[in-house]
Protein backbone atom coordinates (compact mmCIF):
# COMPACT_ATOMS: atom_id res chain seq x y z
CA UNK A 1 0.00 0.00 0.00
CA UNK A 2 1.18 3.24 -0.98
CA UNK A 3 0.47 5.32 1.82
CA UNK A 4 -0.68 9.03 0.84
CA UNK A 5 1.36 12.06 1.33
CA UNK A 6 0.06 15.92 1.70
CA UNK A 7 2.65 18.25 0.95
CA UNK A 8 3.12 22.21 0.97
CA UNK A 9 4.86 24.27 -1.05
CA UNK A 10 5.31 27.79 0.79
CA UNK A 11 7.00 28.99 -2.33
CA UNK A 12 8.60 32.71 -1.41
CA UNK A 13 6.47 33.30 1.42
CA UNK A 14 6.84 33.34 5.22
CA UNK A 15 9.72 34.64 7.48
CA UNK A 16 11.06 32.91 9.38
CA UNK A 17 9.21 34.01 12.14
CA UNK A 18 6.09 33.58 9.99
CA UNK A 19 7.28 30.22 9.87
CA UNK A 20 7.55 29.52 13.35
CA UNK A 21 3.91 30.91 13.71
CA UNK A 22 1.92 29.04 11.39
CA UNK A 23 3.96 25.91 13.07
CA UNK A 24 3.31 26.54 16.94
CA UNK A 25 -0.43 26.88 15.13
CA UNK A 26 -0.31 24.02 12.98
CA UNK A 27 1.49 21.10 14.31
CA UNK A 28 -1.12 20.67 17.68
CA UNK A 29 -3.73 20.31 14.72
CA UNK A 30 -2.05 17.62 13.36
CA UNK A 31 -0.11 15.54 16.43
CA UNK A 32 -2.05 12.52 16.28
CA UNK A 33 -2.64 12.03 12.43
CA UNK A 34 -1.89 8.86 10.83
CA UNK A 35 -3.23 8.05 7.72
CA UNK A 36 -0.66 10.36 5.69
CA UNK A 37 2.57 11.39 5.78
CA UNK A 38 2.85 15.50 5.96
CA UNK A 39 5.79 17.79 4.82
CA UNK A 40 6.35 21.09 4.59
CA UNK A 41 8.88 22.59 1.64
CA UNK A 42 9.67 26.49 3.36
CA UNK A 43 11.30 29.01 2.04
CA UNK A 44 15.24 28.73 2.78
CA UNK A 45 15.86 31.12 4.83
CA UNK A 46 13.06 29.43 7.30
CA UNK A 47 14.61 26.30 6.30
CA UNK A 48 16.91 25.06 9.51
CA UNK A 49 13.82 26.76 11.75
CA UNK A 50 11.29 24.52 10.72
CA UNK A 51 13.78 21.45 10.69
CA UNK A 52 14.44 22.21 14.38
CA UNK A 53 10.45 23.12 15.10
CA UNK A 54 9.28 20.03 13.45
CA UNK A 55 11.35 18.00 15.58
CA UNK A 56 9.62 14.90 16.92
CA UNK A 57 6.40 15.95 15.02
CA UNK A 58 5.14 13.54 12.41
CA UNK A 59 5.73 16.46 10.17
CA UNK A 60 8.49 16.19 7.46
CA UNK A 61 10.77 19.57 6.17
CA UNK A 62 12.23 19.46 2.67
CA UNK A 63 13.68 22.32 0.75
CA UNK A 64 12.59 23.67 -2.73
CA UNK A 65 15.18 23.65 -5.08
CA UNK A 66 18.96 21.97 -4.49
CA UNK A 67 21.71 21.84 -6.87
CA UNK A 68 22.99 18.79 -7.79
CA UNK A 69 27.13 19.21 -6.39
CA UNK A 70 28.34 19.09 -3.53
CA UNK A 71 30.29 22.52 -3.85
CA UNK A 72 31.51 24.57 -6.58
CA UNK A 73 31.57 28.51 -7.36
CA UNK A 74 27.81 28.52 -7.87
CA UNK A 75 26.88 31.83 -5.95
CA UNK A 76 23.07 31.34 -4.63
CA UNK A 77 23.18 27.72 -4.44
CA UNK A 78 22.75 25.06 -1.59
CA UNK A 79 24.08 21.85 -2.39
CA UNK A 80 22.56 18.55 -1.56
CA UNK A 81 25.85 18.16 1.16
CA UNK A 82 24.03 21.57 2.96
CA UNK A 83 20.58 20.09 3.31
CA UNK A 84 21.74 16.78 4.75
CA UNK A 85 24.15 18.57 6.99
CA UNK A 86 21.13 20.62 9.08
CA UNK A 87 18.50 17.41 9.19
CA UNK A 88 16.76 18.10 5.82
CA UNK A 89 14.81 14.88 4.87
CA UNK A 90 13.03 15.93 1.35
CA UNK A 91 13.98 17.85 -1.77
CA UNK A 92 11.19 19.22 -3.95
CA UNK A 93 12.92 18.80 -8.01
CA UNK A 94 11.34 19.91 -11.37
CA UNK A 95 9.04 22.75 -10.06
CA UNK A 96 7.22 24.22 -12.98
CA UNK A 97 8.23 27.16 -11.61
CA UNK A 98 11.67 26.80 -11.27
CA UNK A 99 11.49 25.24 -14.97
CA UNK A 100 10.01 28.30 -16.04
CA UNK A 101 11.97 31.54 -13.86
CA UNK A 102 14.80 29.39 -13.66
CA UNK A 103 15.01 27.72 -16.89
CA UNK A 104 15.73 24.18 -15.58
CA UNK A 105 15.99 21.52 -17.97
CA UNK A 106 15.18 18.15 -17.55
CA UNK A 107 18.31 17.50 -17.27
CA UNK A 108 19.40 18.99 -14.19
CA UNK A 109 15.93 17.78 -13.11
CA UNK A 110 17.46 14.09 -13.67
CA UNK A 111 21.23 15.25 -12.22
CA UNK A 112 19.49 16.61 -9.33
CA UNK A 113 17.66 13.55 -8.74
CA UNK A 114 20.71 11.14 -8.81
CA UNK A 115 22.37 13.66 -6.10
CA UNK A 116 19.20 13.53 -4.06
CA UNK A 117 19.49 9.48 -3.72
CA UNK A 118 22.81 9.61 -3.33
CA UNK A 119 22.57 11.93 -0.06
CA UNK A 120 19.40 10.33 1.33
CA UNK A 121 16.91 12.85 0.62
CA UNK A 122 13.61 11.71 -0.20
CA UNK A 123 12.90 13.68 -3.49
CA UNK A 124 9.36 14.92 -5.08
CA UNK A 125 9.96 14.97 -9.28
CA UNK A 126 7.26 17.33 -10.31
CA UNK A 127 5.91 16.97 -13.89
CA UNK A 128 3.44 18.11 -16.05
CA UNK A 129 1.87 20.09 -18.86
CA UNK A 130 1.23 23.65 -20.03
CA UNK A 131 -2.12 24.50 -21.27
CA UNK A 132 -1.03 24.61 -25.05
CA UNK A 133 0.22 21.79 -25.04
CA UNK A 134 -2.96 19.88 -23.08
CA UNK A 135 -5.10 21.68 -26.04
CA UNK A 136 -2.97 20.14 -28.68
CA UNK A 137 -3.28 16.64 -27.26
CA UNK A 138 0.39 16.61 -26.30
CA UNK A 139 0.13 15.93 -22.59
CA UNK A 140 0.88 12.26 -22.41
CA UNK A 141 3.57 13.26 -25.02
CA UNK A 142 5.34 15.59 -22.48
CA UNK A 143 4.53 13.28 -19.29
CA UNK A 144 6.19 10.36 -20.72
CA UNK A 145 9.47 12.33 -22.22
CA UNK A 146 9.73 14.23 -18.13
CA UNK A 147 9.50 11.19 -16.72
CA UNK A 148 12.23 9.04 -19.34
CA UNK A 149 14.18 11.87 -18.87
CA UNK A 150 13.83 12.54 -14.77
CA UNK A 151 14.69 8.18 -14.43
CA UNK A 152 17.40 8.32 -17.39
CA UNK A 153 20.40 5.90 -15.37
CA UNK A 154 17.72 5.37 -11.94
CA UNK A 155 18.30 1.74 -10.85
CA UNK A 156 15.11 -0.22 -10.51
CA UNK A 157 15.61 -0.68 -6.54
CA UNK A 158 15.60 2.85 -5.63
CA UNK A 159 12.00 4.37 -7.13
CA UNK A 160 9.98 3.42 -4.17
CA UNK A 161 11.67 6.12 -2.69
CA UNK A 162 10.69 8.56 -5.20
CA UNK A 163 7.61 10.61 -4.94
CA UNK A 164 6.48 11.88 -8.35
CA UNK A 165 4.07 15.09 -8.37
CA UNK A 166 1.60 16.40 -11.51
CA UNK A 167 0.99 19.53 -11.48
CA UNK A 168 -0.64 20.76 -14.67
CA UNK A 169 1.41 24.38 -15.14
CA UNK A 170 -2.34 25.65 -16.38
CA UNK A 171 -3.40 24.90 -13.13
CA UNK A 172 -0.95 25.90 -10.68
CA UNK A 173 -1.93 29.64 -8.51
CA UNK A 174 -4.69 29.62 -11.52
CA UNK A 175 -7.96 28.73 -9.69
CA UNK A 176 -8.58 26.27 -12.07
CA UNK A 177 -8.16 22.44 -10.77
CA UNK A 178 -8.11 19.65 -13.19
CA UNK A 179 -10.81 17.52 -13.18
CA UNK A 180 -10.27 14.23 -10.36
CA UNK A 181 -10.79 12.46 -14.20
CA UNK A 182 -8.28 14.36 -15.70
CA UNK A 183 -5.75 13.87 -12.89
CA UNK A 184 -6.46 9.98 -12.42
CA UNK A 185 -5.76 9.61 -16.36
CA UNK A 186 -2.59 11.68 -15.95
CA UNK A 187 -1.38 9.75 -13.37
CA UNK A 188 -1.97 6.10 -15.35
CA UNK A 189 0.04 7.69 -18.00
CA UNK A 190 3.07 8.40 -15.29
CA UNK A 191 3.06 4.64 -13.66
CA UNK A 192 2.70 3.27 -17.15
CA UNK A 193 6.11 5.22 -18.09
CA UNK A 194 7.47 4.19 -14.80
CA UNK A 195 6.29 0.55 -15.52
CA UNK A 196 7.91 0.48 -18.89
CA UNK A 197 11.71 2.55 -17.47
CA UNK A 198 11.96 0.45 -14.22
CA UNK A 199 9.20 -1.97 -14.01
CA UNK A 200 5.94 -2.94 -13.15
CA UNK A 201 7.02 -3.79 -9.62
CA UNK A 202 8.79 -0.29 -8.98
CA UNK A 203 5.56 1.65 -10.72
CA UNK A 204 3.45 -0.20 -8.09
CA UNK A 205 5.60 1.45 -4.89
CA UNK A 206 5.83 4.84 -6.74
CA UNK A 207 4.20 7.51 -4.91
CA UNK A 208 2.64 9.89 -7.32
CA UNK A 209 0.32 13.26 -6.02
CA UNK A 210 -1.47 15.85 -7.54
CA UNK A 211 -0.77 19.49 -7.36
CA UNK A 212 -2.66 22.70 -8.76
CA UNK A 213 -4.67 24.87 -7.03
CA UNK A 214 -6.02 22.18 -4.21
CA UNK A 215 -8.34 23.72 -1.27
CA UNK A 216 -9.97 22.19 1.88
CA UNK A 217 -12.98 22.51 -0.61
CA UNK A 218 -11.87 20.10 -3.32
CA UNK A 219 -9.58 17.51 -1.64
CA UNK A 220 -12.14 15.40 -0.92
CA UNK A 221 -13.02 14.94 -4.77
CA UNK A 222 -9.41 14.64 -5.63
CA UNK A 223 -8.55 12.17 -3.49
CA UNK A 224 -11.50 10.17 -3.58
CA UNK A 225 -9.62 8.56 -6.99
CA UNK A 226 -7.36 5.93 -6.19
CA UNK A 227 -4.76 6.43 -8.23
CA UNK A 228 -4.38 9.82 -6.73
CA UNK A 229 -1.70 9.34 -3.88
CA UNK A 230 -1.74 12.55 -2.06
CA UNK A 231 -1.66 16.36 -2.89
CA UNK A 232 1.31 19.36 -3.43
CA UNK A 233 -0.45 22.07 -1.83
CA UNK A 234 0.58 25.58 -2.78
CA UNK A 235 -1.56 28.89 -1.77
CA UNK A 236 -4.01 27.10 0.61
CA UNK A 237 -1.14 25.60 2.57
CA UNK A 238 0.12 29.44 3.70
CA UNK A 239 -2.89 29.03 6.81
CA UNK A 240 -2.30 26.15 9.14
CA UNK A 241 -5.87 26.17 9.35
CA UNK A 242 -6.62 25.78 5.67
CA UNK A 243 -3.69 22.95 5.42
CA UNK A 244 -5.27 21.63 8.79
CA UNK A 245 -8.46 20.86 7.22
CA UNK A 246 -6.91 19.51 3.56
CA UNK A 247 -5.08 16.88 5.62
CA UNK A 248 -8.33 16.27 7.70
CA UNK A 249 -10.65 16.20 4.05
CA UNK A 250 -12.51 12.90 5.41
CA UNK A 251 -13.61 14.60 9.00
CA UNK A 252 -15.11 17.93 6.71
Amino acid sequence: MRKPLIAANWKMYKTPNESLAFLKEFLPLVENHERDNIAIFPTMSSLAYCIDACKGSRVDVGAQTMHWLNEGPYTGQTSPTMLASIGCDHILLGHSERRIYANETDDMVNWKLKAALAHGLVPIVCVGESLEKRQSGLTEAVLRWQIACALNSIRAEVPSTITIAYEPVWAIGTGSTATPRQIAEAHRIIRREVAFRLGQHCADETRIIYGGSVKPDNISQIMAEPEIDGCLVGGASLDPKSFSDIIHYQDL
